[in-house]
């Protein structure tokens, strides 16, 4: 059979399994194997198999993903989340719909600590829902602004999806938690705007709430110290050269650990709960990194990511449009897949090229975790909106996916205004990498 023929068949067989909501790092790993096993032979499918697990575990480099969790998890269990928001509420909380952004300016600082887009969504559903609810917001607004919110947890460094594609594509982590900064903030700053037109539009999606004094404003930020000694300590020793990606993680998950006791706000209880969590999400994480790497090596045998590349790469278009049609390719499959697992499977493919057409490799980078964004709220995977449409049932009685689904759709044209920014000015990207390293 022709080797293109089968891989084709591949990734059609891959994306029917995930309609089943087998779990993606399965499908990609038994896909993975047993197209490579047609392909090659038994033995260098279990070969394959069994080499790329251990790899994916053992790998140093990869070493930052659980310890940054960890830090977040222990950020979380800590009250950490709950004293963001708690700022961002006194400001922000009087204007209409001022709840909503107090909620997204929390989601982007609660990344700084944590870098895992679901675990933010979850973090600040469960503080942020009950506070809305009460404001008697729309299930739109209040469970979107969560959603989307979470999403800024991919792009604020330490970003888990940055970490793996300085990985693949062999760049300084450390330059692209850098990048993210201002495109973070930018994203951030959009979602506001969204929130207040939307509301403009439709007032009864977000009433005003309380007003606080600027004395009661000014002393709630306090409530940030923590966030700052962790987040300057770990970019600081990134940026001075005292740290390698992997020790600041370890720094970083140390220091919230440390707060965390010496301010006795962490309970033995919440301390074996971060443990577990970070174990799962850990795992999870480590899975879809072996799968997606078995599942590469047979596209890689059946040469599609090679002949897709020279397609591209040949087709007769500006470079700019070139990269209009790379960027909708991972918009449609951040749809279907993962985001994790969607870089890890195209950035093998798509990289060459890029790099091929002149274009950075940290502002690629950024403007693909942007991209990928745009995945964790759309459907069908959507993987935020099923996380906050799961911890709504314990936090407000529930929410109606249908509304979880309508309320992402401000936020989802204030990233595409977003990328669009980032694509025609690359040096707001590239400003603070490029004055740091």
């Amino acid at each position: 059979m022709n080797p293109t023929l089968i891989g084709i068949t591949g990734i059609i067989v891959m994306l029917a399994i995930f309609m089943t909501r087998m779990p993606v790092a399965y499908v990609m790993a038994l896909v993975g194997y047993a197209g490579f096993s047609i392909m090659i032979s038994g033995k260098g499918g279990l070969n394959l198999l069994s080499r790329n697990i251990y790899e994916a575990f053992s790998s140093y480099g990869l070493t930052t993903i659980p310890l940054f969790i960890l830090m977040g998890q222990l950020a979380f269990n800590s009250g950490i989340s709950r004293k963001l928001y708690d700022t961002a509420y006194k400001y922000l909380g009087g204007v209409r719909g001022g709840v909503a952004m107090a909620t997204v300016t929390a989601c982007a600082a609660f990344g700084a600590v944590c870098g895992s887009s679901p675990a933010t969504a979850a973090t600040m559903a469960t503080v942020g829902l009950p506070e809305m609810r009460r404001y008697k917001y729309a299930d739109e607004l209040s469970a979107g602004s969560v959603a989307s919110g979470g999403g800024l947890g991919m792009i604020m460094p330490p970003s888990v999806v940055l970490i793996v594609y300085g990985v693949l594509t062999e760049q300084s982590i450390g330059a692209l938690f850098v990048a993210g900064i201002f495109p973070a903030l930018l994203i951030t700053v959009l979602f506001i705007i969204a929130i207040h037109i939307r509301c403009r539009f439709d007032p009864l999606q977000g009433p005003p709430g309380e007003k606080f004094t600027w004395k009661e404003r000014f002393s709630s930020l306090t409530g940030m110290i923590d966030t700052l000694i962790v987040f300057f300590l770990v970019m600081g020793g990134l940026f001075i050269g005292l740290f390698t990606p992997t020790e600041a993680a370890a720094v970083g998950a140390f220091g919230v650990l440390a707060l965390s006791v010496i301010r006795r706000r962490l309970s033995w209880e919440g301390f074996v709960k971060s443990l577990e969590e970070t174990l799962r999400t850990s795992c999870m994480v480590m899975l879809l990194i072996a799968g997606a790497v078995i599942f590469g090596k047979f596209l890689a045998v059946t040469r599609i990511p090679f002949n897709l590349a020279n397609w591209i790469s040949e087709l007769s278009l500006p470079s700019y449009l070139i990269m209009a049609v790379i960027v909708l390719v991972y918009f449609i499959g951040g749809c279907v897949m993962d985001a994790l697992a969607l870089v890890m499977l195209t950035i093998p493919v798509f990289y060459p090229v890029v790099m091929d057409m002149g274009y950075d490799p940290i502002w690629f980078g950024i403007i693909i975790v942007l991209v990928t964004q745009m995945g964790v709220i759309t459907p069908p995977v959507g993987i935020n909106v099923y996380v906050v449409f799961g911890v709504a049932r314990a936090a407000v009685g529930g929410v109606a996916l249908e509304s979880i689904f309508k309320g992402i759709i401000p936020f989802l044209f204030a990233i595409i205004a977003g990328i669009i920014i980032l694509m025609i000015f690359p040096q707001i990207i590239l400003f603070l990498p490029n004055l740091m390293y």
